[in-house]
Formats: structure tokens, C-alpha cells, sequence
């Protein structure tokens, strides 16, 4: 017994410090993918998330830089005799691991849902009390990604229930990203930087560009509204923990205008980029919205710094994002009904500080090539002169977004 206990210890002194380092590299830029949820919710099953990983590939997604396909809510089944959860066998009749294979078999991953209370938010088995186990059965299947919610947790700690999950995870010898969704109520971008990959900085996205929609016990955020709070917390986003102000609307109903708006605020904000729309059925509009790689570039940019909304000019809010190589991507955001036409001086544009990354705008010293992000083409160049060089129109509800090249 001595002998077996000796080389098992042994066994654990190699592993997991190894499975500790590929935890801490998994979401070195924030993570991509599809969830269910958004355009699902529970009516899911094993032939839509197949037919989802074929279409992932197929239609250019997996090369545009999106990887996981997450399963969120009511995928359960009961626990066994022995607590294992199980998944529900008229949804999922080859069982989880059997669809692990088949989504890596693509050259993706597979995430999975669960909650920390006593029940899911839809009912089903949560994994309170069994933390160690359900970490340890996820690893068992192949999966590589926990979205891990916070519904039916009267008297439970935040800080120390995510810590718990984590803490399981690690233990389970898998690789597994953490994507904690308390929905910010906890602030836990104070807290969770070494505890989960990302951390939900709001409540639940619905499909509108701008307004609330009001429930008896909840409310959710419209775009903007998730906008305008994530932007905020922007110093404490960075390099292997993100702020996730939910997942994408794109694809499932606003307009063509909206739905640009909304991507490309969560590149600025180097957001998680989790699809929600049925991407077997998508328009052309919606697929090169998704696949702007230009714009998917400036949220994985490894410089990891979220970018900034620094003024407000005829009704447009001005962003700025530094970029690893000396570049800014910069954005002008119409939330109005109408569009606007924008002058601009560049001149008068620099000299902003951006405390987060410590780089200053130097358009008064240096000239830049102006590139639209979403013409895919060289539109003009910044200028030292303080006179107006660019006279830009903004659509109702829309963004001009730039990467500034020396």
C-alpha cells in the first residue's frame, strides 16, 4: 500500500503542475466559440451540437478563430447511485463523451453548463456538494470548458463557491477554462483574477440594441446597457482573465447596423466571443459579421488591454484600443436614430492617456495609415496638422471603425 500511495503522490507531482501551466495559458486572449443558450436555451440535443461543429467548420467559423461549442443548461440527467451526474439519455442517447469525440474530431472543443447552488437556473441538477465529483466526470468525457452560473444559492459565499469549482477542476487533471457567471453581482473582477478564466460583469443579454427588458425577479441588459457598464472595469481585464459582458446577439434579430454595432464593441472590449445565433441558417450579413477577422484581430490582440470610450462628440462616442504592435483600432459609436457626420482633426486626438496600458496617442507627431475594418481597405491618413483631415458618416445605430498603422 506504501509502494502504490509512493508512486501516486509521485504520479500528482508531474501532473499537475503540468496541468496547472496549460490552466493558466487557456484563455491568454479572451475565449471564441458558439453556446446554445441564446437561440436554444433548453430544447437542445445531440444532433443540433453535430450539426453545429460540422457548420463550424464548413462555413470558415473554426478559421476565423472560434474553437469551443458549449452546451449550456438542461443537458443533465439524475446523478447515479454513487452522485455522478449523468446526462439525459432521450437528449444525448450516445452519452458525452461520445459527442467530446465527436467535436474534437473537428478540431474544436466542447464546454459544458453548471451551476453552483442546488439547482441550475433551469431546474436541473446543480452541482453544490458535489463540486469534486462533476469536475472529475467532465474530465472523465473530454470536456474542455465549465460556464459555471450562480441561480438557487441562498447563503453561499461567491468567492469561495467559485473558488471550490476551480479548485476541482485543477484537481481533475484536465485542462478546463472556467467561465464564472454570477452576473457581476459579487464585483467579482475584484476577486476572481486567479480564481476563473472570465467573470460576467452584467446580467443576461437579451436581442435589442438598447433597452431593458424587466422581469418580476431579474432584468436583462440590452446592448448598450452591457456596454456602458463592462466599460468601467476595463482595468482589471487582461491577459488570461476577461470581462464577459455575455454572449453575442449577433444573427438573431436586431439589424444588420445593430448587430455591427454590437460585435464590434465586444473587440474594442477584448469581450469572450461566444456566438448565440443558429449558425446552420445564418445570412450572409450575419456570416461576415462574425468572420470579420480584422475585427476578431483586435480582440485577440496580445497586448490584452480592453479598449476605452474617452469622449462624446455630436451625440458619437469616441473609442480607442491600443494594439501590441503600436497600433490603435479606433471606433466611433452612433447610438441614435439618426446618422451623424463626424469631423475629424486628428491633431486634436492626441495626447490621450490610457492609464491601463500607459501609451499616449501621438497623432500630432506621427502619421498613420487610416484602414476601415469593415470596407477591408485603406481609407485616408491621420495628419500633424490641427485642421480636419477625415470627415466620416456614421450610420443610425452603427459604428466607423479604424486601425490606426504606422
Amino acid at each position: 500500500m506504501k509502494t502504490k500511495l509512493f508512486y501516486l503522490l509521485l504520479l500528482l507531482t508531474i501532473v499537475l503542475p503540468s496541468c496547472a501551466q496549460k490552466w493558466e495559458h487557456l484563455a491568454d486572449t479572451p475565449q471564441m466559440g458558439w453556446s446554445t443558450w441564446n437561440k436554444f436555451q433548453g430544447n437542445i440535443n445531440e444532433d443540433i451540437i453535430m450539426g453545429i461543429a460540422d457548420v463550424m467548420v464548413s462555413s470558415g467559423l473554426k478559421d476565423a478563430g472560434y474553437t469551443y461549442i458549449n452546451i449550456d443548461d438542461c443537458w443533465h440527467g439524475k446523478r447515479d447511485a454513487n452522485g455522478f451526474i449523468q446526462v439525459d439519455s432521450a437528449k444525448f442517447p450516445h452519452g458525452m463523451k461520445y459527442l467530446a469525440d465527436y467535436v474534437h474530431s473537428k478540431g474544436l472543443k466542447l464546454g459544458i453548463y453548471s451551476d453552483a447552488g442546488t439547482e441550475t437556473c433551469g431546474g436541473m441538477p446543480g452541482s453544490l456538494g458535489h463540486e469534486y465529483q462533476d469536475a472529475l466526470q467532465y474530465a472523465r468525457w473530454g470536456i474542455d470548458y465549465l460556464k459555471y452560473d450562480w441561480c438557487n444559492t441562498t447563503n453561499i459565499d461567491p468567492r469561495g463557491a467559485y473558488q471550490l469549482m476551480s479548485d476541482a477542476l485543477r484537481a481533475a487533471g484536465r485542462p478546463i477554462l472556467l467561465s464564472m457567471c454570477e452576473w457581476g453581482s459579487s464585483r467579482p473582477w475584484k476577486w476572481a483574477r486567479e480564481v476563473g478564466h472570465s467573470w460576467r460583469t452584467t446580467p443576461d443579454i437579451w436581442c435589442d440594441f438598447d433597452s431593458l427588458r424587466v422581469f418580476p425577479t431579474y432584468t436583462q441588459f440590452g446592448v448598450m446597457q452591457c456596454v456602458n457598464y463592462n466599460d468601467t472595469l476595463r482595468a482589471y481585464a487582461g491577459k488570461g482573465h476577461w470581462n464577459d459582458p455575455d454572449m453575442l446577439e449577433v444573427g438573431n434579430g436586431m439589424t444588420v447596423n445593430e448587430d455591427r454595432a454590437h460585435f464590434t464593441m465586444w473587440c474594442m472590449m477584448a469581450s469572450p466571443l461566444i456566438i448565440g445565433n443558429d449558425i446552420r441558417y445564418m445570412s450572409a450579413d450575419t456570416k461576415g459579421i462574425l468572420e470579420n477577422k480584422e475585427l476578431i484581430t483586435i480582440d485577440q490582440d496580445s497586448l490584452c488591454v480592453q479598449g476605452y470610450h474617452f469622449k462624446d462628440e455630436q451625440g458619437v462616442a469616441f473609442w480607442l484600443k491600443p494594439l501590441a504592435n503600436g497600433d490603435w483600432a479606433f471606433t466611433l459609436l452612433n447610438v441614435s436614430k439618426r446618422a451623424t457626420k463626424v469631423q475629424l482633426n486628428w491633431c486634436r486626438l492626441s495626447g490621450v492617456k490610457d492609464d491601463v496600458s500607459g501609451r499616449t496617442t501621438d497623432f500630432a507627431d506621427n502619421i498613420y495609415k487610416v484602414r476601415d475594418l469593415w470596407k477591408h481597405k485603406i481609407v485616408g491618413k491621420t495628419s500633424k496638422k490641427d485642421q480636419v483631415s477625415m470627415v466620416v458618416d456614421v450610420p443610425a445605430r452603427d459604428v466607423i471603425a479604424f486601425r490606426l498603422m504606422k
